[in-house]
């Protein structure tokens, strides 16, 4: 009989970039689809604040509170048994000082079962992260396009500033992160940071040389309207579903649901 899969640890997560074995993240919100997922062989699961674009449908991050991002992650973590659980700091919590962000993150890991938290920044949050570290709490950072931040930079734009993002990589390395997700930037660029850490680098939009992919849930199935350009597409779910409910409605309408085999 194989070994039963064990929960994957910060330390597990870490030694997948020294075997040289890339990595697989995806997005969750709800305990079906993260148990889908945990089950399926994710390494890793973002409880991200991409929950307020895609679940919430608004038009960025920026909304989504505390208590919402560990309400969604309270059920991810109960539905994963193996896969590493990391779970987004919302804006504001980890910009007005570092107790409010060991704060912030403390809720999350005490009110979850989830085992590390990610925020947004490189530079200018490094004594965040330390901090937190300091406070026995992992953190994954994120460099390059930074959602939290779409107001000042302008959009959702490729970022090209090779020194700036190194500088911001070697940041949140030094600062005792233990992975940083990569997103939207040149894959050029992308490849050298990742050659230049000593921790995993976690991709989005940011081509196929870092040591591993992450992806929105909801883009990866097809159930997104306009996906980005990096997205591919595993499953077509928004006209799988819309197929099947207008054959339920048809069905009920024309009275052919339920018939004998679903009635008692």
């Amino acid at each position: 009989m194989a070994a039963a899969k064990k929960q994957m640890t910060v330390n597990d997560f870490i030694d997948l970039k020294r075997q040289g074995q890339r990595i697989t993240m995806l997005t969750a919100y709800d305990f079906t689809i993260a148990k889908i997922l945990d089950q399926a062989g994710v390494d890793g699961i973002l409880v991200g604040d991409s929950l307020g674009m895609v679940v919430q449908g608004r038009e960025t991050t920026l909304k989504v509170s505390l208590d919402e991002i560990i309400y969604h992650a309270e059920m991810v973590g109960r539905a994963a048994e193996h896969s590493l659980i990391v779970v987004d700091l919302p804006f504001p919590t980890h910009l007005v000082g570092d107790h409010e962000a060991i704060a912030a993150a403390a809720r999350i890991l005490k009110e979850t079962e989830c085992q590390t938290v990610k925020l947004e920044g490189g530079v200018q949050q490094a004594g965040t992260i330390a901090a937190l570290v300091s406070a026995g709490i992992p953190v994954m950072g994120h460099i390059g396009l930074q959602p939290q931040s779409v107001l000042t930079m302008g959009g959702y734009k490729v970022q090209r500033d090779e020194e700036q993002l190194l500088a911001d990589a070697k940041a949140v390395e030094d600062a005792g992160a233990f992975s940083v997700v990569l997103e939207c930037m040149e894959a050029a660029i992308a490849a050298k940071i990742t050659a230049a850490l000593s921790i995993p680098t976690i991709g989005i939009g940011a081509g196929a040389h870092c040591d591993g992919q992450v992806l929105v849930i909801n883009d990866l199935l097809g159930l997104t309207d306009s996906p980005p350009r990096f997205v591919k597409e595993y499953a077509q779910l928004r006209s799988t579903i819309s197929d099947a409910v207008s054959q339920y409605c048809q069905d009920v309408q024309s009275k052919t649901f339920p018939d004998s085999s679903n009635s008692y």
